[in-house]
Order: structure tokens, then C-alpha cells, then sequence
């Protein structure tokens, strides 16, 4: 019987990656650096420390990357997500019957801490959540498991006991890697590769209705 639903943030919790690839793709081009040659859905799941190479290509060596990875951090503060406008509709109603039945509920993401905190801040949500991590945390991010086996140490279930709600390839490797079963909100406009997750969902609220039913 699972006793802690363990949430990945960005296409679960919030509709974020057409906002966050925008925002990128604008910072960038304004240092000359195009991503035209990478799709969107590279970007999913992972974050800016761990693409830097794949972005800037043989000209990697050319930059400081360090400084470019501050002044990206910077520009992201000045131009913050709406996530009131981005939440799903069902994030509350989900968190809030899972709270009531009696379950842990973590998070799990690849953002900043400062980002995750702000969006749950923003939208209310935080007193929910029993544990909060980012990938920041950790020197390896997603795909790496770190992140979940952390999450689950501190949850103080077996794994068996535990379930992660994801969308990427990369928050499903990392899952799967940590030896959690795992649920994919399924993916229609980005062309991921799903299939390693153990079961797709349409929305929260139907893997609510499953989680339940079980």
C-alpha cells in the first residue's frame, strides 16, 4: 500500500516548460547564442548547469560559463514564472485529498530551491509538502537517482510504500534508477519518451482516481 506520493514540479505541478524555453531562448539570444539547433524537449527535465555544453557546442570553450550560468541565474530573477496562471487546475484539489487521507507528499525537481519556493509560495501550496528538494541539492541531477533516494530517506517509507508522479525522461530514469514505482503524466506536445514509466496518466486527477481504486 503506498503511503507518500513523491511530485517532480515543472509539467506536473505547472505548466512551465513553454515559458521557461521562451525565456531562455530570449536571455541567449541576447548574447548572440541561438538554440534553434536543440528542440524544446531537450531541455525538459534537466537544467541549465547540465546543457551548457550541448548549447554552446564547439564554441563551449569560448565562454565563461560559469559567469554565463550567473547572469542566466539573474535574468531568471527579473523575469519570474506567473505560476498562478500555470498551475493545473487539479494540483489543489489532488494535494488536498491526498493530505487528507493521511499521506507524506514530496517534491522532487530539478529547479532552483529559490524557484521551487517561490512557486509554491506564490500559489499557496507549500504547507502541503512534508519534504522539498531540488536537483540544486545534489551534484548529479536527474537522471541521477540522488534526488529520489533522498527524498525517500526522508519520508521514512520503503520504496515499495512510495510513489513519484513525473513527465520526463530524465525525472522517469532517475525513478526508475532509485527503484520507485513510477507514473507519467503523458506527454502530448513534446514528443518524449515515456516509456520506462509504469503507467501513463492523463492528469493528477486521474491518477488520484487510481491510486484510490487500488
Amino acid at each position: 500500500m503506498k503511503q507518500a506520493v513523491i511530485f517532480d514540479m515543472d509539467g506536473v505541478l505547472f505548466d512551465t516548460e513553454e515559458f521557461y524555453y521562451s525565456r531562455r531562448k530570449t536571455f541567449l539570444a541576447g548574447r548572440g547564442i541561438s538554440i534553434d539547433h536543440l528542440p524544446p524537449s531537450f531541455f525538459i527535465g534537466g537544467n541549465m548547469k547540465q546543457v551548457w555544453q550541448k548549447i554552446l557546442g564547439s564554441d563551449y570553450d569560448k565562454w565563461d560559463v560559469a559567469q554565463l550560468q550567473a547572469d542566466y541565474i539573474a535574468y531568471k530573477l527579473a523575469n519570474p514564472l506567473p505560476y498562478q496562471e500555470v498551475i493545473f487546475g487539479d494540483v489543489c484539489p489532488t494535494l488536498d485529498r491526498l493530505s487528507q487521507e493521511g499521506f507524506k507528499i514530496g517534491l522532487a525537481s530539478s529547479s532552483t530551491k529559490a524557484d521551487i519556493l517561490k512557486a509554491l509560495s506564490d500559489t499557496d501550496l507549500t504547507h502541503y509538502f512534508d519534504v522539498i528538494l531540488s536537483g540544486q541539492e545534489f551534484p548529479e541531477s536527474k537522471p541521477d537517482p540522488a534526488i529520489y533516494n533522498k527524498a525517500a530517506e526522508l519520508l521514512g517509507f520503503a520504496k515499495e510504500e512510495l510513489l513519484v508522479i513525473e513527465d520526463s525522461e530524465k525525472g522517469i530514469a532517475a525513478a526508475v534508477a532509485a527503484g520507485i514505482e513510477v507514473w507519467a503524466i503523458k506527454d502530448e506536445r513534446y514528443g518524449l519518451n515515456q516509456t520506462a514509466a509504469d503507467r501513463l496518466i492523463a492528469s493528477l486527477s486521474q491518477g488520484l482516481d487510481i491510486l484510490f481504486e487500488n
